[in-house]
């Protein structure tokens, strides 16, 4: 048998022959276990980076209107429709938008990202947008 520490791809393949043959008695469950939690994490960590990279936008989007362009554009768009599909396709990461404690991690990594795209500071302590706002492909922040 394959360890989990040696080889994982193998370690997979081989616990996947194993359910297919049957074999339960050879499953290692506490990996599997694991395993199973990650993709779930995954899945988060993927919302979490494609909202920050948004808002990130937004921000530069509302703070350096003189260098608004079809990219910025193009990628709020991407974002938003990255984001919705994410949404349709793993409903229960929703809840996570209503989550004030991670929202509030995924906006200081978005003011962090503005920061180091734009070398600006003074951007706002907490987001002075709603979720429908940011996600809304008709909205973009009024430039300051």
């Amino acid at each position: 048998m394959t360890t989990y520490e040696a080889d994982i791809i193998a370690w997979a393949n081989e616990q996947a022959q194993f359910v297919r043959a049957g074999r339960f008695e050879l499953l290692d469950l506490e990996h599997i276990a694991e395993e199973i939690e990650d993709v779930g994490k995954s899945e988060q960590r993927e919302l979490a980076s494609r909202m920050a990279v948004l808002i990130a936008h937004l921000l530069k989007w509302q703070f350096q209107p003189e260098r608004q362009g079809t990219s910025w554009q193009r990628t709020i768009t991407e974002q938003r429709k990255s984001l919705g599909f994410h949404i349709k396709q793993v409903p229960s990461l929703k809840s996570k938008l209503n989550d004030p404690e991670w929202f509030a991690a995924i906006w200081s990594d978005a003011v962090t990202m503005a920061v180091n795209e734009t070398g600006m500071a003074g951007f706002p302590k907490s987001c002075p947008w709603s979720i429908e706002e940011i996600l809304s492909s008709e909205w973009l922040p009024a430039p300051l």
